[in-house]
């Protein structure tokens, strides 16, 4: 009982915060003559840290590397355990255009938030519809603005890191961007998947590792960037865990 009364309250704080934000969102949209709509996407990005801050059973640390200059674009890839990744990582102070379900958008007031802010939507029945969502992302990185991925294309469903699709890392390389690996770890539990209770307390981990460089590299070089950037978000989740990185790779486990 007590489980469902906290939940209870932490989505009604989280409805209450996205009817505050939408108007604010849209005044800022309105003037925000970027071409890649920066400041609008990050006032929608400062809900989601909001949303972090406002629940009492999450406490985050963010670690890891600085990023200077916030126009320089990356393509920016996860690990992904939860629902709760997505405001999570936007507590990171940088603009980064999310690839989200086109279902998503075809919400009332969330969705009207994502087109506003420029978030590009995946139709994934649709292969030209997929394709048309890389174009829009190069445009983003030509443009000075990073994009972020989820990889492994679904939460991960026992917290273990699965298999990485290539798009990203095919567009790292073909945009000559450098690939910008995150780290979250303790999320799974905090909001799992295919339920809308929230878990006991947890202390949430994100690291934001060193970037990795495309300069040089060609579409052969896809599957070793793949593999590289997985085992570095593998060993950084097995150092937490204090395991063997065998441990925490889905594809290494007998199935």
């Amino acid at each position: 009982m007590k489980d469902t009364l906290r939940s209870l309250w932490i989505w009604t704080s989280a409805v209450i915060l996205i009817i505050i934000w939408f108007p604010m969102l849209a005044i800022v949209r309105l003037f925000d003559r970027d071409p890649v709509r920066y400041r609008t996407g990050r006032m929608f990005r400062r809900l989601g840290a909001m949303m972090t801050k406002a629940n009492p059973l999450w406490t985050l640390k963010i670690f890891g590397e600085t990023i200077s200059d916030v126009r320089r674009p990356y393509v920016i890839v996860s690990n992904h355990q939860s629902m709760a990744d997505v405001p999570i990582i936007a507590n990171l102070p940088w603009e980064m255009k999310w690839l989200t379900k086109i279902e998503l958008f075809k919400l009332p007031v969330i969705g009207w938030m994502l087109r506003m802010s420029g978030d590009i939507p995946v139709d994934r029945k649709n292969k030209r519809a997929a394709a048309q969502a890389f174009v829009k992302a190069s445009r983003y990185l030509s443009q000075k603005c990073s994009v972020i991925f989820f990889p492994e294309g679904t939460r991960s469903p026992d917290g273990l890191v699965h298999k990485f699709a290539d798009g990203a890392f095919q567009l790292a390389i073909r945009e000559q961007v450098p690939v910008l690996p995150l780290v979250v770890e303790g999320s799974r539990d905090c909001l799992p998947k295919r339920s809308w209770k929230f878990g006991k307390p947890k202390e949430i981990l994100l690291k934001v590792l060193l970037p990795v460089e495309t300069v040089d590299l060609n579409s052969g070089d896809t599957e070793n960037l793949r593999d590289r950037i997985r085992n570095l978000i593998i060993e950084q989740i097995a150092e937490w865990r204090g395991v063997d990185p065998a441990e925490v790779d889905a594809l290494q486990l007998p199935s």
